[in-house]
């Protein structure tokens, strides 16, 4: 759900737009076969001549036509082999949410849809050929979602892990002002010695948590340098936290104390008493349920209207939202908690569905909308300004490692659907010499 349309031009990562109309006509041959399907050399010509005005609206230097058929070659062979997987898993995107995919892509740019197609048909962009394109790339997204997105899992430890490793440039600009207590232990000390060490600092750390003066248990217990400043230890830039703290210290708040930490030297607590600088991450947050209906070869999209509408009208005659959501809701995840969502940040939602809930009073159930993933009623509970720097840089932290992992088991998926395809090319001289390659070959 938590997802977003991008800009303009979002629907060229693949360049499959088609090219002006004053693109050569040549009498049309095949260049290639990929399993199923045959692709052309106007098909390959248009995509080419699309690559070039990317390039050429980047103000780069775009190589000669000639070097540029080969890898554009494959870029088609891969995505006819994604979407022909697509099409065997049953993934289908209809024309509703793919309107509704061409209303968000017009209104990021400022524009209605009406004036977003007067602006392709400016630029020499067919708007049919672009509209199928966007098809194509969300049908990509829900293939990609199913084979690799759905397999992806980040776990806190990697998070805090990756803080510490990071803090410094994600929280670039931001400075600390810690305070530190240490419960020593001796460089030979036995186990027995450690695990009474251990229940002290634990001592120690439930008295800071339960809001005893830091300083006061800091002068009294702490073994650490700055025990006699309070534990003190000033403020400290990001890259300057000991990274022993570092992944305590970016994610927490204002007053609180970390848990127990263990190194070498003992058992350490840190206490976060300030943080300046850096991004101002007062936002106002709304607290969200919603219930959604997906179209598919069963349901059509009027269907999945009505019955929302069938829905809203219980819950106008006294029904309870989280039960209907864990019933009704096609959003798994969500459906699970009664089609609570939780506190979301603006941008997080697609923008018909922040747009509706914006406009939504706390305790009102919205009508019947739609988005690209189907229809939706949603009920606000409650909005609030929160300070969202610790889930923001949690949040962060988690984006990274999922992207980080995605490139590189969709990179591996896409080798592997490679390999097991039969794909034939007769590129001919101008672009190398035909060959076959793939499971078939």
């Amino acid at each position: 759900m938590k997802t977003a349309t991008s800009l303009l031009l979002l629907c060229l990562i693949w360049g499959t737009v088609a090219a002006a109309t004053d693109t050569p006509r040549p009498l049309d041959r095949i260049v290639a076969v990929a399993e199923e399907e045959v692709i052309t050399q106007r098909q390959l010509l248009a995509r080419v001549h699309t690559v070039q005005r990317q390039l050429e609206a980047r103000e780069e230097q775009a190589p000669p036509r000639e070097a540029l058929m080969r890898p554009v070659l494959e870029r088609l062979v891969m995505e006819r082999l994604q979407l022909q997987e697509a099409e065997r898993m049953g993934i289908r995107v209809d024309d509703i949410r793919l309107n509704n995919a061409m209303e968000d892509i017009a209104r990021e740019n400022g524009l209605s849809l009406a004036a977003f197609r007067e602006r392709l048909v400016a630029d020499g962009i067919d708007f049919a050929d672009f509209r199928e394109q966007i098809r194509n790339e969300m049908t990509l997204s829900l293939l990609h979602q199913r084979r690799v997105d759905s397999r992806i899992h980040v776990s806190e430890q990697e998070i805090d892990q990756f803080l510490a490793s990071e803090s410094g440039r994600i929280d670039a600009g931001v400075e600390y002002h810690l305070r530190h207590l240490l419960v020593s232990t001796p460089e030979d000390a036995g186990p027995e010695e450690i695990e009474q060490a251990r229940r002290r600092a634990e001592a120690l750390r439930e008295e800071a948590a339960s809001g005893a003066d830091f300083t006061r248990l800091a002068l009294q217990s702490s073994e650490g340098r700055f025990a006699l400043e309070g534990g003190d230890l000033g403020w400290r830039a990001a890259g300057e936290v000991p990274t022993l703290f570092a992944r305590h210290v970016v994610a927490m708040r204002e007053g609180e104390v970390s848990p127990v930490i263990r190194s070498a030297s003992g058992f350490h607590i840190v206490q976060l008493v300030d943080r300046r600088g850096g991004e101002d991450t007062q936002v106002r947050q709304t607290h969200v349920r919603h219930i959604l209906i997906t179209p598919n070869e069963i349901v059509t999209d009027e269907e999945a209207r009505q019955r929302l509408i069938s829905l809203r009208e219980r819950l106008d005659n006294g029904a309870d939202f989280a039960e209907l959501a864990r019933a009704h809701s096609d959003d798994r995840g969500s459906a699970l908690e009664g089609g609570d969502l939780g506190w979301v940040n603006p941008g997080e939602m697609v923008p018909r569905f922040e747009e509706v809930m914006n406009e939504t009073p706390p305790g009102q159930v919205s009508r019947p909308f739609s988005t690209r993933f189907g229809w939706h009623i949603l009920k606000v509970h409650e909005r609030r300004n929160h300070d969202s720097s610790r889930e923001r840089m949690r949040a962060q932290a988690r984006r990274m490692i999922h992207k980080r992992k995605r490139e590189e088991q969709l990179e591996l998926w896409l080798r592997r659907l490679r390999d097991e395809s039969h794909v034939e090319y007769r590129l001919g001289p101008e672009g190398g010499q035909a060959r076959t390659t793939g499971e078939g070959a």
